[in-house]
């Protein structure tokens, strides 16, 4: 494939399922898109109770820019900048997506 020189050694998309079943994202931003400095990660998964209490653990002194809600596609989603300057972005699968 081909690709300009500037972003040959940037990575598009990765994912890493973890032992409890979660999925956290990460990506590069090309060229054009905002980049954050400090990174952004991306946890979805379906057990609520344990979703929650990482949102509320990564609030802690966090500049919450989407409240974690109800959202028009079905799960809860919500995003934030941990005081580390860390984009966290959670979404719990909603019932539909879960079975």
């Amino acid at each position: 494939m081909g690709g300009s020189d500037d972003i040959k050694d940037q990575i598009m998309h990765s994912s890493l399922i973890t032992d409890a079943g979660y999925t956290i994202f990460a990506s590069d931003a090309p060229p054009g898109m905002e980049a954050r400095p400090n990174g952004q990660i991306s946890i979805s998964g379906d057990d609520d109770e344990q979703l929650r209490g990482y949102w509320t653990a990564l609030r802690e002194g966090a500049n919450v820019e989407v409240p974690l809600a109800r959202q028009p596609w079905g799960d809860d989603y919500g995003h934030l900048v941990d005081k580390f300057g860390v984009l966290w972005m959670v979404n719990i699968l909603g019932e539909t997506k879960q079975g």
